[in-house]
């Protein structure tokens, strides 16, 4: 967060002799005169507080030139994906004669499945790279740039800053996943026809319940990025540089993604966080299968618990000196 950012958040808080908090104590009312203390909820307060943090920090993060270009490359994937579908088959190919992510062979005949194809071509890495990168400098780039102190005086609170930073990484979670989603919905109805969906249990719906559909998997796509982003805040209150938390999120995001991929440790393979990614598909099946989708909800729900209480653990026992 900005210098401006921190002094108008101490300033509404009341921090300061202005505020009635600091300096001294005001002189008691007259004899008889009601008194006006205890007017103000402090529940309220501390409400209007944390909202306060958070659009800071939503600010913060989404103004970032950083943030930006990550969400710049998401964008320009699915496009790239459309145009050479369209390419392929402009001889009359199938598109998918050569491989590919999952979908890509029905994007010619419905280009709402273009959405699907880069949502799954998008998260085994690009995803969850940019969301290891704000996730990883949610904490230790505060602390990198001095910043860190200053949110503890404001006052923030350790666990409501904590709680914020998290906030933040999950909203931007659901932005990076929506921006992949409505860029392929635009491109693919640019590109391709637009109707009926054929799904993959071969029952046809209409547009609108495919679009529907579309919309519960980018969901489904950003809460499975959630205990990555535990993970990666975790890491974050580790090290007071920025660089190596994003570096260390993102290289052990590689490594599970290494280890899932290998048939001899398919014992611990199914409590690695992104083991169910791919799960989403089942919500193209009439009817929905649940199983994976539940495990999946699951494995990220422990994830976040887990590493959530850790990066509380650390955080409010940490000594902040930068």
């Amino acid at each position: 967060m900005s210098q401006a950012d921190l002094a108008g958040s101490a300033a509404g808080s009341g921090t300061g002799p202005a505020g009635g908090s600091g300096g001294g104590t005001a002189p008691d009312s007259a004899p008889g005169a009601p008194s006006g203390r205890g007017t103000v909820p402090r529940g309220g307060t501390g409400r209007r507080r944390t909202s306060g943090l958070l659009r800071s920090e939503l600010l913060t993060t989404f103004r970032r030139w950083r943030t930006v270009a990550l969400l710049g490359v998401l964008a320009v994937i699915p496009v790239l994906v459309g145009i050479a579908v369209k390419i392929e088959t402009a001889d009359g190919g199938s598109g998918g004669d050569g491989g590919g992510p999952a979908f890509i062979s029905q994007i010619t005949n419905n280009g709402l499945f273009l959405v699907f194809t880069s949502l799954a071509a998008t998260l085994p890495f690009f995803l969850p790279m940019t969301v290891g990168v704000i996730a990883g400098d949610s904490v230790a780039g505060e602390a990198n740039a001095g910043t860190l102190r200053y949110l503890l005086v404001a006052p923030a609170g350790r666990t409501r800053l904590l709680l914020v930073k998290f906030a933040g990484t999950v909203v931007f979670c659901f932005a990076a996943t929506l921006v992949v989603a409505v860029f392929a919905l635009v491109t693919g109805a640019v590109l391709f026809p637009l109707g009926e969906v054929t799904l993959l249990s071969g029952t046809s719906v209409s547009f609108a319940e495919g679009l529907l559909r579309a919309l519960a998997i980018a969901a489904a796509v950003a809460v499975s990025l959630t205990g990555l982003a535990a993970l990666g805040l975790f890491i974050s209150t580790l090290t007071n540089s920025g660089i190596a938390a994003m570096a260390a999120t993102v290289g052990l995001l590689l490594m599970v993604q290494i280890v899932d991929t290998i048939p001899q440790l398919h014992a611990v393979q199914p409590y690695l966080f992104p083991h169910y990614w791919l799960s989403f598909a089942d919500l193209l099946r009439d009817p929905v299968y649940w199983d994976e989708i539940l495990r999946n909800l699951g494995l990220q729900a422990l994830y976040t618990a887990v590493f959530g209480s850790a990066a509380w653990a650390r955080f409010t026992s940490r000594d902040v000196t930068a």
